[in-house]
């Protein structure tokens, strides 16, 4: 693992980001981590539904050490 991937795993989640993450879950993706493929994955799983792309994007807002998509 990188010293920048490590920095993003330790950058702090703002309330901004968790509202943006609900309301519009690959926003709030963007906003935390810019364009990376977990991004792309929460556009798809948005597509599908909201409910899929919002928990995915507050699972990797809450517990990115948890899940391997940087």
């Amino acid at each position: 693992m990188t010293l920048m991937a490590q920095q993003d795993l330790r950058r702090p989640v703002t309330p901004w980001t968790v509202i943006a993450a609900i309301l519009l879950p690959p926003l709030g993706i963007f906003l935390s981590r810019g364009l990376t493929p977990a991004f792309w994955l929460t556009v798809v799983l948005t597509l599908i539904g909201w409910v899929p792309g919002m928990i995915f994007a507050l699972a990797l807002l809450f517990v990115p050490e948890q899940i391997p998509i940087r």
